[in-house]
């Protein structure tokens, strides 16, 4: 964490389950994740605005020069984890807490539990999709319909991936230094804190989905997160 602890506000009602998700060291490192990384986040928004002045005077993207040694020499990335060499069938949804199931339970190889373009993002099903994550990564999901039906998890389930939302958005409810915190790192921060640990216990590990990413530069941002949060581990 950072020597200087950034302050934090959460304006946000409570829900069923924010005391268990929205819990002090959690929000703190979210915070300290913000603190870290937002202005750089921010800057990278502006240069999008930028780059697209650019497009319209009719620049086209290319290859960056100082980056041809590495395109002309062999190279590969780091293997996929177990769990994850086998992505014949991907399934996405919200993460609401009957349809995960369903997902999970679909005999697809993977789920990708969504929190940008299949939720709306209101702070009930924000907090309460986290809250299904950390009852998902254990297997105890479960749900009990109106009409008297149960819904739990089956022995075999696909592989959790998570997409948290996009580099451009803001999640309003939380906000760090007066300034409103980050989605993407609220989305990945809380997943990661609440489950990273749980997950390599279990033999997976916590697999994220990153979105709308526009460059170079926005995907080593969050190449900076990952590293960033082995101290966490």
């Amino acid at each position: 964490m950072s020597v200087n602890q950034p302050k934090y506000v959460v304006s946000g009602p409570d829900t069923v389950s924010s005391a268990l998700v929205l819990t002090p060291d959690a929000l703190a490192f979210i915070a300290d994740l913000h603190q870290t990384f937002n202005a750089t986040r921010v800057d990278y928004l502006q240069r999008r605005a930028k780059r697209q002045v650019e497009f319209d005077a009719g620049n086209v993207p290319d290859f960056l020069e100082n980056m041809t040694r590495v395109r002309d020499t062999d190279w590969k990335v780091a293997s996929t984890p177990s769990d994850l060499q086998k992505r014949w069938v991907e399934i996405t949804g919200p993460v609401d807490r009957k349809m995960m199931i369903n997902a999970f339970n679909s005999g697809s190889n993977v789920f990708m539990a969504d929190f940008e373009d299949a939720l709306s993002p209101t702070w009930i099903n924000v907090v309460e999709g986290q809250k299904n994550l950390i009852d998902a990564v254990r297997r105890t999901l479960s749900f009990d319909s109106s009409d008297g039906k149960h819904y739990k998890l089956g022995d075999q389930i696909a592989t959790l991936m998570v997409r948290p939302r996009g580099w451009h958005l803001n999640e309003k409810h939380v906000s760090v230094n007066d300034a409103p915190i980050s989605a993407s790192l609220f989305d990945f921060g809380l997943f990661l804190f609440h489950n990273g640990t749980e997950l390599l216990k279990r033999g997976s590990g916590p697999y994220f989905y990153l979105p709308k990413l526009e460059n170079h530069l926005e995907a080593r941002l969050w190449n900076d997160v990952f590293n960033f949060n082995f101290m966490f581990f």
